[in-house]
């Protein structure tokens, strides 16, 4: 499914939240890309994101006919 930027935008925030919060990390990684990244949660999110992992969907109203 392509998103648009809005729907990306409140995905990556969301999941940026949860991983501040102290949910787990969906991504397997090491200590040596967490450090590389300085364990930037919206980092974190934004590689979820691109590798399409994230358990949250989108739901769009469908247009109404006449």
């Amino acid at each position: 499914m392509k998103f648009t930027k809005y729907e990306k935008a409140r995905i990556i925030g969301a999941r940026t939240l949860q991983i501040t919060m102290g949910a787990p990390l969906i991504l397997k990684m090491d200590k040596s890309d967490l450090e590389k990244i300085m364990y930037n949660p919206i980092e974190i999110a934004k590689m979820e994101f691109d590798k399409n992992i994230i358990p949250i969907t989108i739901k769009r109203p469908m247009p109404v006919r006449d």
